[in-house]
């Protein structure tokens, strides 16, 4: 996996970081227990800061996405086959799901334009081989990803 960032963006670095590593975990190309960089590994080679990964890392880790000690590093703690969701989880996203569809909204996109878009991309992530039950081509436990 790489990470794809803007630094031109508004959206912060870090959370730029987290959005990349989440949509590698929705779409199958991380599952669980694949490990990921240090933070100073993905800092240099990205050439960040590296409290910038961490604050990334932390916050995956705090949703429940990464498990991360001194041993192992940052690994995976759920893909799309950890079921069910933390409690709480659903709620919360939904309150953040509602305000990027009254963003559309706001904005003037059309509730067909809306639908498309929400259904082209979970199609995205849900046409991949570990949504289907295909063998996994993502990253395993022990495998670097930079």
């Amino acid at each position: 996996m790489i990470l794809s960032l803007d630094l031109d963006s508004e959206v912060r670095i870090y959370l730029q970081i987290r959005n990349r590593i989440v949509e590698a975990i929705a779409s199958g190309e991380l599952v669980e227990g694949s490990s990921l960089p240090s933070t100073r590994r993905l800092a240099v080679d990205l050439g960040i800061n590296f409290h910038t990964v961490n604050k990334a890392y932390d916050l995956l880790r705090r949703e429940g996405l990464l498990r991360i000690n001194r041993k192992s590093g940052a690994l995976v703690q759920r893909d799309a086959r950890t079921a069910p969701p933390q409690p709480g989880f659903t709620d919360e996203w939904e309150t953040r799901l509602r305000t990027l569809l009254a963003e559309a909204v706001a904005h003037g996109v059309g509730d067909p334009a809306v639908l498309d878009s929400c259904g082209s991309v979970l199609t995205s992530f849900t046409s991949s081989p570990l949504a289907a039950g295909g063998p996994h081509h993502g990253t395993k436990q022990g495998d670097s990803v930079s």
